[in-house]
This record gives structure tokens, sequence and C-alpha cells, in this order.
């Protein structure tokens, strides 16, 4: 009996102890709410809100930079394109290079690093840059936001290094209808001076999704009921709500090409009111940025676009090229910030009010 009752004893301090124990976790796990997940096998990070499925990080193989997808508002809905990973019925399935949110330019010492996919053929790839993941440097959770920083190469054709990149990504978890992803980018060119040539394709992009686009009057290719690529013989518009915003004033189409401190692309994903916004940073170069902002869902902030969009824009008076050089071992941080909003009509003074508390947080 005296024994027993010893085990018994024992036996109760350890539930005692497992039950503060499970207390704590959960506290900690609360406390935690941002919370990213390594999966080395399938290569990508995958970032979580409460448990909930956030965005990924993804560098697998068959891709030829890394990129953020899918992105998720807070309430869970999808706002990226899902070709050419998941192909969804009614998408668009043009530029499979546009996926999720990525980084890279059109015109690098004369290569295109822009368009650069598996739908290459191995000509086209011959001509073309590619930007490899090569490491994870940092990665924290955090109760209402975390960050991960990587470094990546972006190498030339013939297999040269040119510019070793350095990226963190801050996720922020803000309320029940805000997230918002941070990309601060660091490049600096290795033994050779780097430059930009003036290029429309460029620099940070997200690939929305079908609703979120403009409407059109040209027929197009997209995906069928049977999962396949089919050219429409009608212009569709079901479903298509998008509309461009800029911080100038601009809207629609008359956003492209222009200059603004931040551009909003707004509109409903089943009935529910969806705003995505870049927002510019005075740091940057050639601050406020050039739109490449497409109808078709293409949703970009190009700083060294200027003649290039000038040209398209059919201005009369041609602006001068906007070249970017950095020179050998120097180095250039593009910061930005992008906004999802989900289930509220997002104002022009919110938009506002968050690109000045973004200025004064990377300063």
């Amino acid at each position: 009996m005296r024994r027993q009752s010893k085990e018994m004893r024992f036996m109760f301090r350890y539930k005692i102890a497992s039950y503060f124990l499970l207390i704590v976790t959960a506290q900690l796990v609360s406390a935690q709410s941002v919370r990213l997940v390594k999966n080395e096998a399938e290569r990508r990070i995958d970032v979580f809100v409460d448990g909930k499925p956030f965005t990924s990080y993804i560098y697998p193989d068959t891709l030829m930079k890394p990129a953020l997808y899918p992105i998720r508002a807070a309430s869970g809905t999808v706002i990226t394109r899902g070709f050419p990973i998941d192909p969804k019925i009614g998408e668009r399935a043009d530029h499979p290079h546009q996926i999720g949110m990525w980084f890279n330019f059109g015109d690098v010492n004369g290569v295109d690093f822009w368009n650069n996919s598996n739908a290459r053929t191995p000509t086209e790839k011959g001509r073309m840059g590619t930007i490899f993941h090569r490491g994870i440097t940092s990665l924290k959770n955090g109760k209402t936001r975390g960050e991960l920083e990587v470094e990546c190469e972006w190498v030339m054709p013939d297999g040269k290094k040119i510019l070793v990149e350095k990226t963190r990504f801050v996720f922020h978890a803000v309320n029940k209808t805000l997230r918002m992803i941070d990309r601060i980018t660091t490049l600096t060119a290795l033994d050779q001076e780097v430059i930009f040539h003036d290029n429309k394709e460029g620099l940070i992009a997200i690939r929305v999704a079908r609703p979120l686009e403009q409407t059109t009057n040209v027929a197009d290719k997209y995906i069928d009921i049977n999962g396949k690529l089919t050219l429409s013989s009608i212009v569709n518009n079901e479903g298509v709500t998008g509309q461009y915003l800029s911080g100038e004033g601009k809207t629609g189409d008359a956003v492209f090409g222009t200059r603004g401190r931040w551009a909003s692309l707004t509109g409903k994903i089943e009935n529910e009111n969806i705003t995505i916004a870049i927002l510019d940073h005075p740091k940057n170069p050639n601050y406020p940025t050039y739109w490449f902002a497409r109808g078709y869902g293409l949703f970009a902030a190009n700083p060294f676009g200027q003649r290039a969009y000038s040209k398209e824009r059919k201005e009369t008076t041609l602006k001068e090229e906007s070249n970017f050089t950095l020179s050998s071992q120097k180095s250039v941080t593009f910061r930005y910030r992008v906004l999802i909003m989900s289930g509220i009509t997002a104002t022009t003074n919110e938009i506002e009010k968050q690109q000045k508390l973004f200025t004064k947080k990377n300063k």
C-alpha cells in the first residue's frame, strides 16, 4: 500500500507538472501568432498566422527565381493567380513566369531575368538569367510579425554570378482585415559593373487572381473546365472587378507608366472586398516609382522604366532613359511594403496613413 501510495503521488505530481507545461506552451504559441515553418524537402518556407496559412516563400528547381506563392488575405482568400503551378478554371494562362510575388528585372547587363521560365525553349533560356536561392540566414516568429532573411545569387546564362541578393521579408498580422509584407532587398555587384538598362519589366511584382483583373475588350487564352488552355473567341469579363488607383489620383489603365508614391488595386473575390497596395519608399532609387500596372492582372513597381513607359504611352516627347549603374562591390537597397486588405473598401486616407508609417519606420 505504501509503495502504491508513493507511485500515486508521483503520478499526481507528474500530471500537475504536465498541466502547467501545457499552459506555458499554449501561452508561448499564442504569443507567437506569426509562425514560419521550413520544409526543406519541398524547398519552401510556410508562413502561418494563428495557425492558418498566409503565404509561402518557394524556391523549387522548376522556378527561375524565388517567389511568395500563394498569398492570402486575412480572411484566407487567395489573391494571387494559380497558373501555372495550380491552374484554376477561368484563369488566364499567359506569362507563365508571373507567379505570386517576385523581384527581378528585364535587362541586366543585356540579359533578361524577367521572362525566364520552364516554358522557354533551350535557345531562349540561353539568353536569360536565373536567380538562385542560396540559403536562409534568419527566421523569426512573433506575436504580430514574423521575419525571414535569405540570400540569393543572380546568375547569367553562362553561369557567371553578377549580383548577390540579401532580402528580408517581414510578414505583418496587423488585425482581422489587414496583412502586410515588407520586402527589403539589397543587391551587391560582384567583380564587374552591373547596369539595369531602362526596361518596362521590373522590379517588384504581383500576379493577381482573376477577379482582381480589370475588364477588357480583348479575347484571350484561359483554363477551360477540363483544365486545358483554350483560346476564347469572345471577350470574357465574368467576375472581373479590379480597378487601379495611384497615389497621384490616376485610375484604371491611366495608372500604367505613371509615377506615384503608392498604387492600389481594388476589387471583389466572391463578394469579398479586396485591396492590394504597393508602397514605394523615399530612399529607393528614382522615387517615386513608375507603375507597371496591367489590366490583365500584373501589378508591379519599377523605378527603371522611364523611357520604356514613355514610349508605350505614346508620349509626343519621349523621356530620357532611367538606366541605373551599380559599380563593382557596391550595393543598393530597395524597400517596398505590400498591403492586403479584406472585407473593407480601403480608402485613400488609410493607404496614405500606411505610407507614412512605412516611411517613418524604415528611414
